[in-house]
């Protein structure tokens, strides 16, 4: 059982990290020559599904990890 929760935080794991990878970090590098936008925009489509992905992901990611805590304190 355990090993099945290491192989599952291991993929949950890399999928986290290139969902938050693959998200947008606002204008970049527009802003330098004056191609900020300046406001606040929704999040759409890919983007929003990265970002609520990323939420998924990182809460499976802290469950995995309490429940592997929690099998080898308890000597399971």
């Amino acid at each position: 059982m355990e090993k099945v929760l290491i192989i599952g935080q291991i993929v949950v794991s890399v999928f986290l990290t290139v969902s938050i990878l693959l998200q947008n970090r606002g204008a970049g590098l527009g802003s330098t020559f004056g191609g900020d936008f300046g406001g606040y925009y929704t999040k759409r489509g890919f983007e929003k599904f990265l970002y609520w992905a990323s939420i998924v992901l990182g809460a499976a990611f802290i469950g995995i990890s309490a429940t592997i805590f929690y099998i080898t304190s308890q000597g399971i």
